[in-house]
């Protein structure tokens, strides 16, 4: 199921973001990027659904996915 980011508090959404960017230790390229800026391109992915927040029932966990990704996995 995908959680729409505009019904979770700031605060909550970066610790959702926080959390997956520690946990995948995305690579931002050649450049350091601090953790806001790393938060910052994540939510700017977010609010173009280019990845989407999603929630599975059945792990009672919150991921990051590709949109592609969820949308194959649905259908």
């Amino acid at each position: 199921m995908i959680i729409p980011i505009d019904r979770l508090d700031t605060e909550t959404l970066d610790s959702i973001i926080q959390e997956y960017i520690l946990r995948e230790g995305t690579d931002y390229g050649f450049e350091e990027c601090s953790m806001e800026q790393k938060i910052a391109q994540i939510k700017a992915q977010l609010k173009t659904k280019k990845i989407v927040l999603v929630y599975s029932e059945l792990h009672e966990t919150i991921n990051i996915l590709p949109f592609e990704q969820f949308n194959a996995s649905e259908g």
